[in-house]
């Protein structure tokens, strides 16, 4: 096997960009290990320490705080119960949306897509979909945090870009198999897919994950409230909320405002998170096929 030799600007070229991504990796980590950190932070050392990595004395008075009733948990599992059907009806409809479109056969294809394209472009805005969600008798209903966003008009033309890349020739050979359509989208195209899916699937997922201003509309329950509204509501009354719990529990320290917003960040941050290790194999691919327009 013949080797390959680089030349010394490749190699100058290959170094500079490891050192590159590496201060930019750190850069982007950096901050969020400073939020840990401050999390399990004291008053007094957030007040002398403008930056530290490691916190001098090792406080949980700020999670003791925000889980010092089980009202967190229950919008914890509203959140995770709104991303995992949300993301599932925004997959389900992006799919069988976008494969029909992908047939350059289908009868006014055309239209259907500069419809898409109009709604990138112009929305009813905020009133008017309120009102629509109102005649829906959607108030209240976690169905109004998942239905206006059931699908995403740019990740559908990306998923769609991609079904049209697939080859002909596996379409035509399933059909002499006497595959159906449904059956050549299952068997198929979907495990062909699984790069493109989890990607959006994480798209879907973390946005709504990260969603509070449409449960802040629509949601007028405060049990009902998912993670992000609640913390929230957190960040803005931990000072008064404070005073309230010490004046029931003169013993009761209250932890520093800055490190009950770090340790929001950090229970807001962290599950969705974990998911990523899930997926990451098939993201980087996702992120850029169907990219290519068809």
């Amino acid at each position: 096997m013949a080797k390959t030799y680089r030349s010394a600007a490749g190699t100058a070229f290959d170094a500079f960009n490891y050192v590159f991504l590496g201060v930019f990796a750190v850069t982007a980590v950096l901050p969020f290990i400073y939020v840990i950190s401050g999390s399990f932070a004291t008053d007094a050392e957030l007040t002398k320490r403008a930056v530290f990595l490691i916190p001098e004395t090792f406080s949980v008075a700020a999670y003791n705080f925000i889980f010092s009733t089980n009202t967190i948990m229950k919008s914890i599992g509203v959140s995770m119960y709104v991303t995992v059907i949300g993301t599932a009806v925004n997959l389900f409809f992006t799919v069988t949306m976008a494969y029909p479109l992908a047939r350059r056969s289908l009868m006014g294809r055309n239209t259907v897509l500069n419809l898409v394209v109009f709604s990138m472009l112009f929305g009813g805005g905020m009133i008017p979909t309120y009102l629509v969600i109102r005649e829906l008798h959607l108030i209240d209903s976690y169905w109004a945090l998942i239905l206006p966003g059931a699908i995403s008009a740019f990740n559908l033309i990306i998923v769609k870009n991609f079904f049209q890349e697939l080859p002909p020739g596996l379409e035509e050979a399933a059909k002499i198999d006497g595959c159906t359509e449904l059956g050549l989208l299952w068997r198929i195209v979907l495990p062909l897919s699984k790069p493109v899916l989890a990607t959006f699937t994480l798209f879907y997922a973390v946005g709504h994950w990260n969603d509070f201003f449409a449960a802040l509309l629509y949601i007028n329950d405060p049990m009902k409230w998912p993670l992000q509204v609640l913390l929230r509501q957190i960040v803005l009354l931990s000072q008064a909320a404070a005073g309230d719990i010490n004046a029931m529990d003169p013993n009761f320290v209250k932890p520093p405002d800055q490190s009950i917003k770090m340790a929001v960040i950090v229970v807001g941050t962290v599950p969705i998170l974990l998911v990523y290790p899930f997926l990451q194999k098939h993201f980087a691919k996702g992120v850029l096929i169907g990219s290519i327009k068809g």
